[in-house]
């Protein structure tokens, strides 16, 4: 494959992926309240659900999002209403230490089904992925050795992303415990996630 299609395609998937949606802001929570350790579980469920909608979108399932306009709009509009339940939940959830020690003591399979969870239900992945990993595929070139570096590209650019939201929300994590500031972190994520629904609506 092309060296500079490659580049344009981590360049656009990096800051897409860089963008405050569910799996990063879940990585940051995490991050904040269990440590980066732990929250690599959560990780590893997120990376799975994106290369599974990354596999998705390469065999074909943008062609019938396409041509099926009504699927499309009924995908966006379930998704931006998803996120707003999450960013209303997130507003009105308190930050307490139970929660935190909650937490700390899930089980990896847990947190993998969590990040597993939020990638799949996750519709700026959908949209992102099944829009643009089919452009960069070229037909003269074999199609299984594209898709294993693209896949590859995406697991690890979204795993590079995942840890610097989690090391953030760790750094974070003395700033919270001090009375009242905790909830702060979850009204950002409520905050974000208002933003993110806004933005996949005017897709």
């Amino acid at each position: 494959m092309d060296f500079s299609w490659l580049l344009v395609f981590m360049l656009t998937f990096f800051l897409m992926s860089l963008s405050p949606g569910i799996c990063m802001m879940l990585a940051m929570t995490l991050g904040a309240n269990i440590g980066v350790r732990r929250t690599l579980w959560m990780m590893l469920g997120v990376l799975v659900g994106i290369a599974s909608i990354a596999t998705l979108a390469l065999v074909g399932i943008s062609n019938l999002l396409s041509r099926h306009e009504w699927l499309l709009l009924m995908v966006k509009y379930l998704g931006a209403a998803y996120l707003i339940y999450l960013g209303v939940k997130s507003w009105r959830s308190p930050y307490c230490a139970s929660k935190v020690e909650s937490a700390s003591q899930s089980s990896p399979g847990a947190l993998a089904l969590s990040g597993f969870s939020a990638a799949i239900s996750n519709p700026k992945a959908w949209a992102f992925l099944m829009t643009l990993l089919p452009p960069f595929i070229r037909p003269e070139q074999p199609l299984m050795t594209q898709a294993l570096v693209l896949l590859t590209l995406v697991v690890v650019i979204e795993f590079a992303c995942l840890l610097l939201y989690a090391y953030g929300g760790r750094r974070l994590s003395s700033f919270l415990q001090q009375r009242g500031r905790g909830q702060w972190l979850n009204r950002l994520s409520g905050s974000m996630l208002f933003l993110v629904a806004v933005l996949w609506l005017s897709i």
